[in-house]
């Protein structure tokens, strides 16, 4: 990097040449420019080339067509070259310890990362963050609405996407993707991270309620049981990480019918009707008893979008009542008033 810089130098103080190399000698720091010229047997440019006797007296061994190197070190070159090299080794340290950064936090993009909020900016509500010497953002968009963020708190966030940048690693973090619920999963059941239980799918409104569906790799291994962890404490410290959001963990079924009935817990389901019309799109008309009803729905139709956004077919949520009476009045032949 040094040489570099003292080539750039000499070439801006001293003109341009064609080929010019810096030899730093380590021991003593002495700095030695040379120019490379060919040897030629008639010179046209001085400052490419040099005649055959000439660099006969520095390497006796020389032909014609070959390259000589010939100190040409101005006489304040010295002044000259501790200033460049004193800017440019500054320089290159600062991209250095850049590129350090990056390398570091690249690996660690889709991992959870513990941090430190520095500053919460009131207008944009952008969050910056602290992350072992290297500031990363967490945006407003990637934000809980229910979570309030205060300077000097320890911060854990989903690190969404890591860029090079000309001031450092631009790193964005979040606190709303599924993917941090996923991880916290993972940390919490060792089942998850060995592979016993898999996570089939999930459905997250942050802050407020989310439903995952797990399955088991393994014979004789309960999903469920297992996430949820003895007197739910498990699950519960992955609830107490979000904030209190509500998590239903619900069991993957390769049979359509079932894993929709199983996704809309904890409410039961009496029946479940599957229609995948090509034009209209998959729905499913669910059948519940009538105390099931609101509690299949859930608050603002919570439950049964969640339910949706896991199984991904539309979700037509009816009681056994409101079915029995659409049944009966498809057998009931309409009455004709006498004329």
């Amino acid at each position: 990097a040094v040489e570099a810089a003292l080539i750039s130098a000499y070439k801006r103080n001293f003109g341009a040449a064609a080929n010019i190399e810096v030899q730093i000698e380590e021991s003593t720091g002495d700095v030695r420019v040379c120019a490379v010229k060919e040897v030629v047997e008639n010179v046209q440019d001085p400052k490419t080339q040099v005649l055959l006797e000439e660099a006969r007296q520095l390497e006796p061994e020389l032909q014609l067509g070959e390259t000589v190197l010939i100190e040409s070190t101005p006489r304040d070159f010295g002044r000259i070259a501790a200033q460049t090299a004193k800017q440019f080794i500054l320089q290159r340290v600062r991209e250095a310890e850049r590129d350090a950064l990056y390398s570091c936090f690249v690996d660690r993009a889709g991992e959870i990362a513990h941090g430190t909020i520095q500053t919460v900016d009131y207008h944009s509500r952008d969050v910056i963050v602290n992350l072992d010497g290297a500031e990363a953002i967490l945006p407003a968009r990637e934000q809980v609405p229910s979570e309030r963020y205060r300077r000097g708190t320890r911060l854990r966030a989903y690190v969404l996407e890591v860029r090079r940048g000309s001031r450092g690693p631009q790193i964005t973090l979040s606190r709303r993707t599924p993917a941090l619920l996923r991880r916290l999963m993972e940390l919490e059941v060792p089942e998850i991270f060995n592979g016993m239980v898999e996570i089939k799918n999930m459905a997250r409104e942050a802050g407020s309620r989310s439903k995952v569906a797990v399955h088991a790799t393994q014979e004789g291994v309960d999903p469920v049981g297992s996430c949820v962890g003895v007197r739910g404490g498990r699950i519960q410290n992955v609830v107490n990480e979000l904030g209190g959001e509500k998590i239903d963990v619900v069991q993957w079924h390769s049979e359509v019918g079932t894993f929709i009935a199983n996704s809309l817990s904890p409410a039961k389901v009496m029946n479940v009707l599957l229609d995948d019309d090509p034009d209209v799109g998959k729905t499913a008309t669910v059948i519940v008893p009538d105390r099931q009803l609101s509690l299949a729905i859930g608050k603002e139709g919570q439950n049964a979008r969640l339910a949706a956004k896991l199984t991904g077919w539309r979700i037509d949520i009816k009681s056994a009542t409101e079915t029995a009476e659409e049944t009966l009045g498809r057998f009931v032949e309409p009455t004709v008033a006498p004329e």
